[in-house]
């Protein structure tokens, strides 16, 4: 015997017993119905009718109770198309609207910025991870239409977003770090914002552009801008810096920057704006009479000693010493020389490569044509091992100097979060407003991962951000209707405790 469903002309599917040993038989109908889940309960209630009536060891067979056939029944009638992923919403989504970013009224912008965090890739694949993923269906060109509207309409209130969240998280800012970074596209084309310059990515072949990052402590987000690509980094932070201070009208804190950002120039006009200042000075650059101060001092330094210099411009040199720096030091040197020494071997090193730069210092001629490794030079360097040097206007100690620089490795991290974790590069716009468009998504991006990061620190859980949203991957809910209401039901699948943790931690923490 077996079970038989067979569509009526009324619409309905019958469900019935069929008995073919001798001859073709209807033993019995079960049913009939035109609900798909009810129809599945009836296919299962003719199976367990045949279980009854096998005459060999009934026993054996199981019985299966109406609680079980309801079940069976439902679980059968599920589809893949009544399972969404639900994690990027429900953890990302509740950080969005906690921060305060669903005050912009685009769905949009939810959609892309959530995307950025969790399966950060081009605009057309985020089109087929939204529907994929959350059953939303976006055409590309609704995300251009987004893009190109972000810039001009919701910059301004996303900027003031994030920097308000920074200030409930800081209470005031008294102490900025800024950094500025490069950011390549995978073209060769020039325009008037995209432009060949320095490249720190190492694309220099690539137009790119200069991303100046202001972050405040811990590293969270309080403003960027954007500049031409053969813009010279130093040109870049007191414009930056007036530009968000400004904007929000905070007071003018002390900027902490690092020896890129240091010139002559920018110091005065740092001052001159009344600007308080700890910025990484560079040692070797320093006159005469001043590093042969410095390396007197050096002679009886020991481990986290340091010392100041007064200059005449009232700028103050804060020097200190670190045996960890020194032992770094001496190792990259030592495998700089050793390249250097396996080119001269295979005569690769002419006069050409004499310069100032990286180890090539070390370089010089004997004879004509002869390039060989000064060892005096190598000397002379050693004494610099374990150094380092801070220019401020500032009344503070050395010690809280020194500390305070050291948050700077902060905005490096921000940095790296964002060319790693979120991929704002390459990037692949040419128009200037999609070019803005992608850098706020990705500030807005950063901003919800810090927040997450900060969450993840607070409750204990040893759990990264991008551990947090490879989890939101598979955290599951599927929809549902009841039978006779038609009431259609939500319900998130049960979590393992890895995914109940992250979800405690930020949706019910």
């Amino acid at each position: 015997m077996f079970v038989r469903k067979k569509k009526n002309k009324s619409g309905s599917v019958s469900v019935q017993i069929i008995d073919k040993d001798n001859g073709y038989k209807v033993v019995r109908t079960i049913g009939a119905s035109k609900d798909v889940h009810e129809i599945e309960r009836l296919f299962l209630q003719g199976k367990q009718f045949i279980r009854s009536k096998n005459p060999v060891q009934p026993y054996l067979l199981p019985v299966i109770s109406k609680e079980d056939l309801a079940i069976e029944a439902f679980t059968a009638s599920l589809s893949n198309a009544q399972i969404h992923t639900i994690g990027p919403e429900l953890i990302f989504g509740a950080l969005f609207d906690r921060i305060g970013f669903a005050a912009v009224d685009d769905e949009m912008f939810r959609h892309v910025t959530i995307a950025r965090l969790v399966y950060p890739v081009s605009k057309i694949k985020t089109i087929d991870y939204l529907y994929r993923y959350q059953g939303i269906q976006k055409s590309v060109d609704s995300i251009y239409r987004f893009m190109d509207n972000l810039a001009g309409t919701y910059k301004e209130q996303v900027g003031s977003i994030a920097y308000n969240y920074t200030k409930r998280r800081l209470g005031s800012i008294n102490v900025v770090f800024y950094d500025m970074t490069t950011l390549y596209f995978e073209s060769e084309d020039e325009d008037d914002l995209r432009k060949i310059g320095f490249s720190k990515d190492g694309k220099f072949q690539n137009p790119q552009i200069m991303l100046g990052l202001l972050v405040g402590e811990y590293g969270l987000p309080i403003g960027y801008d954007i500049f031409e690509g053969n813009t010279f980094e130093g040109h870049t932070l007191l414009p930056t810096l007036e530009k968000i201070q400004q904007k929000y009208g905070f007071g003018k804190p002390v900027v902490v920057a690092d020896a890129g950002l240091l010139s002559k120039q920018n110091l005065r006009n740092l001052a001159s704006e009344k600007y308080h200042f700890i910025i990484g000075a560079r040692l070797k650059n320093e006159d005469a009479q001043t590093k042969l101060e410095i390396l007197c001092k050096r002679s009886g330094m020991q481990n986290g000693d340091s010392f100041v210099l007064e200059k005449p411009t009232g700028v103050r040199l804060i020097v200190s010493y670190s045996d960890k720096r020194a032992r770094k030091d001496a190792a990259n040197r030592a495998k700089g020389i050793k390249k250097l020494r396996v080119q001269i071997k295979s005569n690769r090193l002419t006069k050409e490569h004499i310069s100032n730069r990286g180890y090539n210092k070390f370089l010089t001629m004997t004879g004509e044509t002869r390039v060989e490794i000064d060892e005096g030079k190598i000397k002379e360097d050693e004494k610099w091992d374990g150094l380092k040097g801070y220019l401020t206007n500032t009344l503070l100690t050395a010690p809280a100097i020194i500390e305070n620089y050291k948050h700077l490795w902060q905005i490096e991290k921000a940095f790296r979060i964002s060319k790693t974790d979120l991929r704002i590069r390459p990037i692949y716009h040419y128009q200037r407003k999609r070019i803005e468009a992608h850098i706020c998504i990705a500030f807005v991006a950063y901003t919800i991962y810090k927040e997450l990061e900060r969450l993840l620190e607070a409750g204990k859980t040893g759990m990264s951000p991008k551990r947090a949203a490879e989890l939101t991957h598979t955290m599951y809910e599927f929809l549902y209707t009841l039978p006779n209401s038609r009431e259609e039901k939500r319900q998130i699948l049960k979590m393992c405790p890895e995914q109940q943790t992250l979800y405690n931690t930020v949706v019910k923490g």
